[in-house]
């Protein structure tokens, strides 16, 4: 085993924190891993990892030693693909995470359009509404909505989210429709639990520039936005929500716009990826071709 192979399974090992866990992302015997990792530590002289039980870690020498292979890496595959990547389309396979009703409404019915342009790339496309270890979990990319936490990632900006206040016709002929804030009391919403930390969001609407919060009553609380829609469309309460979700049941007079004047502030989108000095080709297309999806979707939603 060369030594680039070497570096590869070192950077996979403290990226998984886990032999065993890298073995199957590398399609490799769990020994061979151990023993390459032993291997690199002879070459090299010096401990890299701290290894229980439980988790592997790096060695203050590992720490640094992996930043240092990381770049290594790198400029052996630019070098590699310097004069390929001219004359060849990006092949091979990408895995990425959106949330659920994006990669069901917006994604997955544009994909043949992308694997038409694309035919030598391959996506595996995990569809999920609670945050991911990328690096743990061995994806490429995840579309993420609303406020990164993940200081570990790259974010790319891919615009913002117009969310806007529905309500069903049945819940209006009930309810009265509110025209701003100041009718709310009375009214009753659809609570929504964040799947992640089961808070339930208020009410939110801006005014000159402020954020402004209610927490308006409900009595039912959903943590999935097909539950959230649904609830709405029996009637249960007023919900927010992005444009592009309910679309197709404003078109159909399923739901009504409330109060568009007052909406909450958007949210931002972002394409997240693990740190990384330059990205693959085929992430690459597949970043800038989102970039213009999504962009056409908020303008469709606007």
């Amino acid at each position: 085993m060369d030594r680039i192979d070497l570096f590869r399974i070192f950077v996979r090992v403290v990226e998984c924190a886990s032999f065993t866990r890298a073995a199957d992302m590398l399609g490799l015997p769990r020994s061979s891993v151990s023993s390459a990792i032993q291997d690199l530590e002879g070459r090299v002289g010096t401990r890299l990892l701290h290894r229980t039980t439980r988790r592997v870690s790096p060695t203050h020498d590992g720490a640094a030693f992996y930043e240092r292979c990381l770049r290594l890496i790198q400029d052996v595959e630019e070098a590699e693909g310097l004069f390929r990547q001219a004359r060849q389309q990006p092949t091979g396979k990408l895995k990425v995470d959106v949330p659920g009703r994006i990669g069901r409404l917006v994604l997955a019915p544009a994909l043949p359009d992308f694997l038409a342009a694309h035919p030598g790339i391959e996506i595996e496309l995990g569809v999920s509404d609670r945050a991911i270890d990328l690096v743990e979990q061995g994806v490429d990319c995840a579309l993420r909505v609303g406020s990164l936490s993940d200081s570990s990632c790259i974010a790319r900006p891919l615009g913002d989210l117009v969310l806007i206040n529905v309500a069903s016709p049945r819940y209006l002929d009930t309810h009265g429709v509110p025209s701003t804030p100041a009718d709310l009391p009375g009214h009753f919403a659809v609570r929504y639990a964040s799947p992640s930390t089961g808070r339930v969001e208020d009410w939110e609407w801006m005014e000159d520039g402020v954020a402004r919060t209610l927490a308006l009553p409900g009595r039912v609380t959903v943590n999935s936005a097909e539950a959230y829609i649904a609830c709405c469309r029996a009637g249960l309460g007023l919900i927010q929500i992005p444009a592009y979700d309910v679309r197709r049941h404003l078109a159909a007079g399923e739901l009504v716009e409330v109060m568009p004047t007052h909406r909450a502030a958007p949210l931002p989108m972002a394409l997240l990826y693990p740190h990384r000095r330059h990205l693959s080709p085929r992430l690459e297309v597949f970043a800038q071709w989102l970039a213009g999806l999504m962009l056409r979707e908020l303008e469709a939603a606007a």
